[in-house]
């Protein structure tokens, strides 16, 4: 699929106007796909090819990076370079996908806080990478790196030093929304520039922020308080919101003046905002049927069981509510609601993984009903269950141009809350620095 450049800011650098002919590319992808080292979807990398394919045919010489996990502890500042968090895996898909060879430098490691940085020893490779000798370098997991998440010196020495590897500089991880050295500082000293599937990414934004009506969100959660500000900026913009997960528990307590197990009271304070403001305004889409458990460790037959919103009792305690059960979906006002939306963006598990899963398989079914609109899915965990529970229909609307699936489910919520995909970190930073000045080399 063609990009559609008008869609974009004229002010976003783009990869079609770069000059990459004989040059050294450093491309930062969001690969983060890894747990325990092995490849959980390949779907972010596949996404990614694109813009990889193009670098090369282009005659640029491509230097690969992503980060992966969360390595470095916040409290500490200690980095653990485990290797379930490691590269090695990306690379052997990339290799056995692409049939080109990719070479890993192999840097210090230090054993409470990670690389200290990029040393000459990469000189050779990038030799080898200019001569055709390997198809390409993929640098270790940025988060490994003392410089990545850093402050000050230490983090401006690590964007410098990235910087010196390449001539051009190539932000194609959308997903990647957060401004580290390897997605926003290397902007200060590389022309740098937007690859095609973060273009994709903001135009597909467009359509949520500026939907077509009627706008229907679907939005859970596994903790209330980190989704309040997305949730707010998304009720805003909708004309109907239907919750899921520990959000929706959350507001049924705030709603019904009951308890859930599992429920900070915390949260449920918080959570009578949105209640008073769903008075007035009416746009939540209550699921009636939920699943409530006596237990996390299973659907163990006999101790769970279905249960009616509308039998709540005021101050009653009720056990784990862990999925919506698909008779939800049958009810006529929900029917309609999901048949008749003419944008629908779905950012939600509905249930308590991995054996509570009827009400996601239910909701996504019931989707792909609606043939008029535009279904679009944000977030590894959401696109992970669509792919695991309905995978005929999952592989049969891939290339569906009334579907979409984004690639990082925080970024769009993130781009949602400040009202414009430009807000991101990253992408402003394309935006300030599109005149960057040639790259330092790092001395050989």
């Amino acid at each position: 699929m063609g990009i559609d450049q008008k869609r974009l800011d004229p002010r976003l650098p783009l990869i079609q106007n770069a000059d990459l002919n004989g040059k050294v590319v450093l491309v930062r992808f969001d690969h983060n796909v890894v747990k325990d080292g092995e490849i959980r979807d390949p779907y972010r990398i596949d996404r990614s090819l694109g813009t990889l394919y193009n670098i090369v045919e282009r005659g640029g010489r491509p230097i690969l990076m992503t980060h992966v996990g969360r390595p470095r502890d916040k409290k500490t500042g200690e980095i653990r370079c485990r290797s379930g968090e490691s590269i090695e895996s990306i690379v052997d898909y990339l290799e056995h996908k692409l049939h080109i060879r990719f070479h890993i430098p192999k840097f210090y490691i230090d054993p409470k806080f990670g690389i200290p940085g990029i040393d000459t020893s990469i000189n050779l490779a990038i030799r080898d990478l200019k001569d055709r000798k390997v198809g390409g370098i993929y640098l270790p997991n940025t988060r490994w790196f003392q410089g990545e998440e850093a402050e000050r010196e230490i983090r401006d020495k690590f964007a410098l030093q990235l910087a010196g590897l390449s001539d051009i500089f190539i932000n194609d991880a959308f997903g990647s929304w957060q401004p580290h050295a390897s997605t926003y500082d290397i902007t200060r000293y590389l022309p740098s520039f937007a690859g095609f599937l973060m273009q994709q990414e903001i135009i597909n934004l467009d359509y949520v922020i500026n939907p077509n009506r009627p706008f229907l969100a679907v939005v859970a959660g596994a903790k209330y308080d980190t989704k309040i500000k997305p949730l707010y900026a998304i009720y805003e913009k909708v004309d109907h919101l239907i919750l899921g997960g520990v959000i929706y528990n959350t507001f049924l307590c705030a709603k019904y003046k009951i308890f859930i197990e599992g429920i900070p009271e915390k949260d449920i304070i918080a959570a009578k905002d949105l209640v008073e403001k769903d008075k007035a305004n009416n746009k939540i889409i209550e699921l009636p049927y939920i699943v409530e458990s006596d237990t996390l460790e299973g659907r163990i037959k006999g101790k769970y069981r279905t249960i009616f919103i509308k039998d709540f009792k005021e101050g009653k305690k009720y056990g784990y509510i862990l999925d919506i059960d698909p008779e939800s979906f049958k009810e006529p006002f929900v029917i309609e609601t999901l048949l008749n939306a003419k944008t629908i963006f779905v950012n939600a598990v509905m249930g308590y993984t991995p054996h509570f899963t009827s009400g996601s398989e239910a909701l996504d079914r019931t989707i792909d009903h609606n043939r008029v609109a535009l279904k679009m899915y944000g977030g590894g965990d959401t696109l992970q269950e669509f792919k695991d529970l309905c995978p005929g229909l999952y592989l049969s609307v891939l290339d569906n141009t009334q579907y979409y699936f984004f690639t990082g489910g925080g970024t769009v919520l993130t781009a949602i809350e400040q009202g414009s995909p430009y807000g991101l970190k990253p992408v402003q930073a394309l935006i300030e620095n599109r005149d960057s000045p040639a790259s330092p080399k790092i001395p050989t």
